[in-house]
């Protein structure tokens, strides 16, 4: 049974990027993969994709024929896709593979919010699936930032209900000791409290400090995995959660 591991994040994160790159590692490890486009806008992608949304929808059609902007034909993609699940579906499953790498739509909101994401995900096969998320790295810059960040990849796991795999995308737009530090606020919520209040408490300062401790007490809070996709850097560490994931850390490959 193919696992199928969906590639989220906020517009700009990297997820096109991302299943292009960690495709072409997979293979070279000799990992089969297939990927799998859910964004009936994309225009141009680094691969081709094997299963295509736009084969099904596409949004200049769909503004075309309802007189929609970018925006709203977006929202109606996403339904319509939604209305083809089953016949997705089979064809995702003609593939003899063992993993099916999912790119989602460029804004988090279309695959977090809609219900049609999740009508994809059961058609797909729940119990054979995880997000892996992308966290930007101009947002976890700053203690605040990171906060926001981790609460966008919490909202995504509670809507989904789904494992979860925790990424900072595009490491290599970091410098050494910024990367150092947002890893360290990842492992360890007493060194983000410590930054929250470097410049003195502040409202806002207060409402992020609840934020966390909410996070912490819902089991939310992890560890972030660099990652960057020009490098190919980080790939094994990925593969290695999501064995963890599915396999209990056992390694998968097809005899």
């Amino acid at each position: 049974m193919a696992r199928n591991l969906y590639f989220i994040g906020t517009a700009g994160s990297g997820k096109s990027t991302m299943v292009h790159a960690y495709q072409t590692w997979m293979n070279s490890q000799g990992h089969d993969c297939v990927t799998a486009n859910l964004d009936p806008g994309a225009e141009s992608l680094l691969y081709t994709p094997d299963i295509d949304a736009r084969d099904w929808v596409r949004i200049s059609e769909i503004m075309e024929e309802q007189g929609l902007g970018p925006n709203g034909a977006q929202i109606v993609a996403s339904d319509m896709l939604a209305l083809h699940a089953k016949e997705i579906a089979e064809v995702v499953e003609g593939f003899r593979t063992d993993y099916v790498l999912i790119d989602t739509p460029g804004q988090i909101e279309l695959f977090t919010f809609r219900e049609a994401a999740g009508v994809l995900i059961d058609a797909f096969g729940r119990e054979d699936s995880a997000l892996v998320y992308l966290n930007d790295p101009h947002l976890v810059r700053s203690p605040s930032g990171f906060i926001s960040s981790v609460l966008l990849s919490a909202t995504a796991q509670f809507r989904h209900a789904l494992p979860f795999v925790n990424l900072l995308s595009k490491s290599d737009l970091l410098k050494e000791p910024e990367l150092e530090t947002i890893v360290k606020w990842s492992i360890d919520p007493i060194v983000l409290y410590e930054a929250l209040f470097v410049d003195g408490a502040t409202p806002k300062t207060l409402l992020d400090v609840e934020f966390l401790k909410a996070m912490e007490t819902i089991g939310v809070y992890r560890r972030v995995h660099p990652v960057s996709a020009e490098l190919m850097f980080g790939f094994e560490e990925v593969y290695n959660q999501v064995q963890q994931v599915f396999e209990g850390g056992e390694d998968l490959v097809r005899d």
